[in-house]
């Protein structure tokens, strides 16, 4: 009896357990996901969305990941709306696609190029249009008309629907008138007034004769240079406290223009003190290196000067042999005093080579005409100063509108590398020009140049010149570095014609060729050799000419060779304030030809810095000519006035047939020049200098004689002052010169004027 009473309530227990767990099962399967449905889609696959989900099927409803998987899908840029919903077991996605791009356009922009501006936005046909792109497209288009000046220009994108989901987006561009620079103001100077400092800022106010120049327009990367700029030249003048406090630049309420401060505190100004070098080095002669000190005690401070010492003792040094060096200034300033000690302390620096050299951007120019400029090669020692001299070098080029050299480190510590990057610029002319002057009367040239023949930095020209009174046409080739050597080659093809006929009464008729080689002898000395072959004509001479000139007339060939040795300390060659040059040239001729004269030239001009940008020069040209074994030719002739004498004609002074009043030209000249040039108190960008002069000079020494010459070495005097200009339509000279000391003969010229222009 008890057992058949057991056995059910067992049964009934294992049936509850049964349907409680089964139970527990169904109640656990109904809370994961079945299906994930996938609805909206058009172009996008369904196992594209679910692959951007971070939930799938047989997850349970988690709304942590729901969340994530929305936050992932609209990462993606493709979707404009998205929704997750639950219906039953399934997970439903509702996905709204964002349009493909059709076509992209752009309107109302003159000022630039729709090429330049699709380079800018990240729109592009086919792709995914989104609002986000289009907002971050127009900051970026603005940001190109703003680099341009234009901070005015509006831009409005218009988006045009199409069927299956496409669309054109158009942007609509309000360029606006360039935003000038309208006034730049000063605060705090007090030792130079605002428009000294105007002429050191890049930014430049708006002003008329700026039409060729960008410098007007507003550039927030050019004030930034503008500071810079400003605390350069104070630390040059001696103002070693000065800073920049400010710099802001305000836009006007109407976006006509901007309003630049600058807030400055000047300082005071220091002297040099004690100067002194120190060497860590062993046995290097301290004592030797103070020659190449450019800084000197009780002279007004000059941050320049320093870094112009630490270059100069570089490279010194390393020619001594030392070529890890690091020379560091060590300032001690005296504020009481205002005194500023400068010591050079010589260390050796970290044993670092030179283990590659890479050049990038360059697309036609050679590599090899980069590389021939550089100082260092690998595995030379690295050193600074000749890495600023090889930059110096390839910028010196004229080929590369940027140049930037860059270090990185190398396979091991001890090695680096040098990147160099440029930005090549055209090097092709095409050069028309025209102007007039009181010598030429009217002229023009045409010349077509291209300064990096084939990449392989040659020089090749060729011209037409053509005048009132001389006309030539030459043709010029040269090679910079000849036979992989640092020796510049090159030859020149001539025909010219000058009429002589107003002074002299003669036509002169020159055509040959001339061979050429220059090469550096040291660091600012430099030679030219040279051959030249021509046949040269007297010719067109009348009757009523001087009997002198009427024994010249006829044909002769001249064979000559030559060099010239030019040393050059100026600090600039196009614009130098101080330093000087000397040139001392000969030529003989003789050798294959029927002239035979050995000539001689020495010019030398002295430039010092009286005050600022005021520059004084001294200059003196002299030649001499003496015939072998017989009398110079009227044509190789020395021939003064002019431009090479002011205050006299062309040809206006020395010998002279007085029965004919023909100048006769002659063998022995020397012209002296002292000459002040200042600014005339306007804008400095304008390039409008004046000057005062005086010239003294004469020449003399005729190989003939006979009635009615006169040959007297008399001294010549002359004083005036003249106006330049560098005008945007090329160069204008006016000089106003009265003779003072003259013979009755020469023949004056008061007013001399030149302008030139070339495009």
């Amino acid at each position: 009896m008890r057992i058949r009473r057991v056995l059910p309530l067992a049964g009934i227990a294992v049936a509850c357990l049964l349907s409680v767990v089964l139970g527990a099962h169904g109640a656990y399967a109904q809370d994961r996901i079945a299906a994930v449905q996938i609805e909206g889609n058009q172009r996008i696959e369904p196992d594209t969305v679910r692959s951007y989900l971070r939930i799938g099927v047989g997850d349970p409803f988690d709304s942590a990941l729901i969340n994530n998987s929305l936050k992932a899908l609209f990462a993606t840029g493709l979707f404009a709306d998205v929704s997750i919903r639950r219906a039953a077991a399934n997970l439903v996605v509702n996905v709204i696609e964002n349009p493909i791009v059709n076509q992209l356009a752009f309107e109302g922009n003159r000022r630039i190029e729709n090429e330049t501006l699709e380079a800018e936005v990240q729109l592009r046909p086919r792709v995914v249009y989104t609002r986000t792109r289009v907002r971050n497209d127009v900051q970026r288009l603005l940001q190109v008309y703003r680099r341009g000046g234009r901070f005015a220009a509006t831009i409005e994108p218009k988006i045009i629907q199409l069927p299956q989901n496409r669309v054109d987006v158009v942007f609509e561009v309000t360029e606006g008138p360039v935003t000038k620079v309208e006034k730049i103001n000063i605060i705090g100077n007090k030792w130079f007034n605002d428009g000294r400092l105007r002429t050191v800022l890049a930014t430049k106010e708006d002003r008329w004769y700026r039409l060729f120049s960008g410098n007007d327009t507003y550039d927030p990367d050019r004030l930034s240079f503008d500071r810079e700029l400003l605390r350069r030249f104070y630390l040059s003048k001696g103002y070693a406290d000065f800073r920049v406090v400010s710099g802001v630049a305000e836009l006007a309420p109407e976006r006509s223009g901007f309003f630049i401060t600058f807030t400055v505190d000047e300082g005071e100004l220091y002297q040099f003190g004690a100067i002194d070098v120190r060497s860590e080095l062993r046995d290097l002669p301290r004592e030797q290196l103070f020659q190449f000190v450019k800084t000197n005690t009780d002279e007004t401070y000059n941050a320049d000067q320093v870094e112009d010492t630490i270059q100069e003792l570089t490279f010194e040094v390393g020619k001594l042999g030392y070529a890890f060096i690091d020379i560091k200034p060590k300032i001690n300033r005296d504020r009481d005093k205002r005194l500023i000690d400068v010591t050079y302390v010589i260390d050796e620096g970290p044993r670092v080579y030179v283990e590659r050299i890479e050049i990038a951007g360059n697309v036609r120019t050679l590599d090899r005409v980069i590389r021939r400029e550089f100082e260092l090669n690998e595995g030379d020692a690295y050193n600074t100063a000749k890495l600023r001299k090889s930059r110096r070098n390839i910028r010196g080029l004229g080929f590369f509108d940027k140049v930037e050299i860059k270090q990185e480190p190398g396979s091991t510590p001890d090695r680096t590398d040098i990147l160099v990057d440029i930005e090549e610029r055209s090097t092709g002319e095409l050069t028309i020009g025209f102007g007039f002057s009181t010598s030429d009367a009217v002229l023009g040239d045409v010349s077509i140049r291209e300064r990096n023949f084939l990449g392989r930095g040659q020089d090749f020209r060729l011209g037409l010149s053509v005048s009132t009174v001389r006309q030539q046409v030459d043709l010029s080739f040269s090679e910079p570095y000849f036979l992989g050597r640092n020796l510049a080659a090159g030859f020149d093809i001539f025909k010219v014609q000058n009429d002589r006929q107003n002074e002299s009464s003669f036509d002169e008729d020159n055509i040959g060729f001339s061979l050429r080689a220059g090469f550096q002898i040291a660091e600012n000395l430099r030679q030219k050799l040279r051959y030249t072959l021509r046949q040269e004509s007297i010719e067109n001479v009348g009757s009523d000419a001087s009997r002198f000139i009427r024994d010249q007339v006829g044909t002769r060939t001249v064979s000559s060779v030559g060099y010239t040795l030019t040393y050059d300390l100026r600090d600039d060659r196009l614009r130098p304030t101080k330093g000087y040059v000397l040139e001392l040239g000969q030529d003989l001729a003789g050798l294959l030809g029927s002239v035979r004269f050995l000539r001689t030239s020495i010019d030398y001009n002295y430039y010092y810095p009286v005050a600022d940008q005021w520059v004084a020069s001294l200059g003196v040209r002299q030649g001499y000519i003496v015939g072998i074994g017989q009398d110079v030719d009227i044509g190789d002739r020395f021939f003064v006035g002019g431009s090479s004498f002011r205050g006299f004609q062309a040809a206006g002074i020395g010998p002279r047939d007085l029965t004919t009043d023909d100048a006769l030209g002659g063998n022995l000249y020397y012209v002296g020049t002292a000459e002040l040039t200042f600014p005339l108190g306007l804008p400095n960008e304008l390039g409008i200098l004046g000057r005062v002069f005086s010239e003294v000079g004469s020449l003399a020494q005729i190989d003939v004689a006979g009635p009615g010459l006169v040959d007297k070495g008399s001294v010549r005097l002359s004083s005036g002052l003249g106006v330049s200009w560098r005008s945007p339509f090329g160069p204008i000279r006016i000089d106003l010169a009265i003779p003072i000391v003259k013979e009755n003969f020469d023949q004056e010229e008061f007013f001399r004027f030149s302008f030139g222009s070339r495009f």
